[in-house]
């Protein structure tokens, strides 16, 4: 009988011991202490990229200043078949692949590369001709398809929605509920693709405080973070349902075996 207890208990002893993870490789920042943040010194500025929606008002004194640069979309037709005064919301303008908007009057505007501010000083300039001196235009530039995606060992893996414009990895990550005790915090993998298109993938090490003074470390707009799992995780999924199956077969065989001890006992 002790030949068949002890591949078992000896199994489970290292099933346990895998299954338990380093302090050392959970803990974030190990070397915060010793690690200098002058370089992560400055406010970050997101950049327009081709197929951003970029929501643009432009606010005058006089309203009819402004009514021809702030495109409005109704939602139905009131009784004379025209398109209705109220309930209307402001058209969005999404970036084409070469950078640029179909903007009123102004036709088109390139906008990729810039900043929220340098879009909207641009737009301020471009409009003020049209401008009576006495007018001072308030342009304001949002950019409504900011989001990025986080996959794999994080507790809610999906797209988060960016509403501030800016968004580090690890509020990324905090927004997916964090990565899982089975996840990989020193081989975090981000994709991004550049305005020209290019697909360009880094390496990311949440163990190590400098992170936060690396250029990745505040994420673009539609840039994907993946967590992948560690070794612990990745020989459990190998390892799958037959563990189970096998589990039950050898309780199955343990008391067969003990059955048949008893018989020959009495």
């Amino acid at each position: 009988m002790k030949r068949v207890f002890l591949p078992i208990i000896a199994m489970l002893i290292v099933v346990l011991l895998g299954s338990c993870g380093s302090a050392k490789k959970v803990a974030y920042f190990q070397n915060i202490d010793t690690t200098s943040l002058v370089a992560s010194r400055g406010l970050y500025d997101a950049k327009i990229l081709p197929k951003d929606l970029l929501t643009i008002t432009v606010s005058t004194t006089d309203p009819q200043a402004s009514l021809p640069f702030n495109l409005v979309v109704y939602n139905s037709l009131n009784s004379s078949g025209s398109l209705g005064g109220g309930g209307g919301m402001l058209q969005s303008y999404l970036v084409d692949n070469d950078g640029y908007i179909q903007f009123p009057v102004l036709g088109n505007v390139k906008v990729v590369g810039l900043t929220k501010n340098q879009c909207q000083d641009l737009l301020k300039e471009k409009i003020m001709p049209y401008m009576s001196q006495s007018e001072n235009p308030v342009v304001t530039v949002r950019m409504a398809s900011y989001r990025v995606t986080v996959l794999g060992e994080v507790a809610n893996p999906g797209v988060v929605p960016v509403t501030t414009e800016k968004m580090s990895v690890l509020e990324a990550i905090a927004s997916a509920g964090d990565l899982t005790i089975y996840g990989k915090r020193d081989n975090v993998l981000l994709i991004r693709e550049e305005a020209n298109g290019q697909k360009v993938q880094h390496r990311l090490n949440l163990n190590d405080a400098n992170i936060i003074n690396s250029p990745y470390y505040y994420l673009q707009q539609n840039d994907l973070v993946y967590v992948e799992p560690n070794g612990t995780k990745s020989k459990n999924s190998a390892i799958g349902q037959s563990t189970t199956l096998w589990f039950s077969l050898v309780s199955i065989l343990t008391s067969v075996a003990a059955l048949v001890v008893n018989i020959v006992r009495n």
